[in-house]
């Protein structure tokens, strides 16, 4: 029965790795006769697997599309290049591609043998990854984001490092709840036991997490799903300046150069309104600045002072030229 089942997982590989398969030559693989092959693919497709057959001289066997997606065996190398492919997905910014890929990833390694685990840090460790559009400073583990993951996953309590953004490094005991990827940033939502109440991490400032082993029943969440909950925290967290300025030139105009990113309102053919929501000033500091036309800024006082100190700064920058 041992053989049977191993033979059926390399007909099975087989099968996945080729569009079609002369029977002869399957048959010859597997080193059986043409008779025991026969037995084996109807095994298979007992099993649900859709393997098709050609009859004849020239017949063979190929796995057509099925409803789901079965199983899939691989060897070493394949194994080892699926691992690293998930990591560098995992750390990507594609929408919809990240996710997948840590949840697939946890799968993958909770079953990869040490030897292979090995050749897949080897491998990741010597490689240097070319990316450019992701937050400076947010870059995560795969290795961090994979723990985490079959934590939320199996519902067993975590324990890691958490450094916060003024530098200062606290040990964190907590129940995962999910992962959340959002703005290409990864973030951790589980609740605090020492705090006892809920938290949000982002998971490149975990340092070390590690599963206790002690499982837990999950908690109701004080949002509609974590995703929610990020998004009303980075909203409390970011508290925005709501800008308001005049500007002198056509409101089709400054749409034209900034109205992707703010609103503008016509007063009269010469004149608009530009309304914009800022976490930082030096943004619409800039932008106003770019128009190429006068403006007066309305509110936030902060962003009246930052102009003229930025002008003054110029202003300074001209002179200091002309002096050389």
């Amino acid at each position: 029965m041992a053989n049977t089942s191993g033979r059926m997982l390399q007909l099975l590989s087989l099968l996945q790795t080729h569009r079609y398969w002369p029977g002869e030559e399957l048959a010859e693989r597997l080193g059986v006769s043409a008779r025991t092959l026969r037995r084996d693919v109807d095994r298979l497709r007992e099993l649900g697997y859709p393997v098709q057959a050609q009859r004849g001289v020239d017949g063979g066997y190929q796995l057509a599309a099925g409803a789901a997606l079965p199983p899939l065996v691989m060897d070493d190398e394949e194994a080892v290049a699926l691992a690293v492919g998930l990591q560098t997905a995992a750390e990507g910014s594609v929408a919809g591609i990240a996710e997948a890929s840590v949840r697939v990833l946890a799968k993958v390694v909770r079953v990869m043998p040490t030897r292979l685990r090995r050749r897949v840090e080897a491998l990741r460790a010597m490689t240097v990854p070319a990316h450019w559009d992701a937050p400076l400073g947010a870059r995560v583990d795969p290795d961090v984001l994979t723990v985490t993951a079959l934590a939320c996953r199996d519902d067993e309590r975590l324990r890691f490092a958490y450094t916060a953004a003024d530098g200062r490094r606290t040990e964190r005991h907590v129940e995962p709840h999910r992962l959340v990827s959002l703005d290409r940033r990864w973030y951790l939502v589980a609740y605090d036991l020492t705090r006892r109440d809920w938290r949000s991490f982002r998971v490149d400032r975990l340092v070390g997490p590690r599963g206790d082993g002690v499982r837990f029943r999950p908690r109701p969440l004080p949002a509609e799903d974590a995703a929610a909950y990020i998004r009303a925290g980075l909203r409390d967290a970011t508290r925005p300046y709501e800008v308001e300025a005049l500007v002198d030139a056509p409101a089709a105009a400054v749409s034209q150069r900034i109205g992707r990113w703010c609103a503008v309102e016509e007063v009269d053919a010469a004149t608009c309104r530009v309304r914009m929501s800022a976490a930082s000033l030096d943004w619409p500091t800039m932008a106003l600045g770019t128009i190429g036309a006068e403006f007066r800024v309305l509110q936030p006082a902060e962003l009246r002072e930052q102009v003229r100190e930025w002008g003054e700064r110029f202003t300074r920058a001209v002179d200091a030229t002309r002096r050389g």
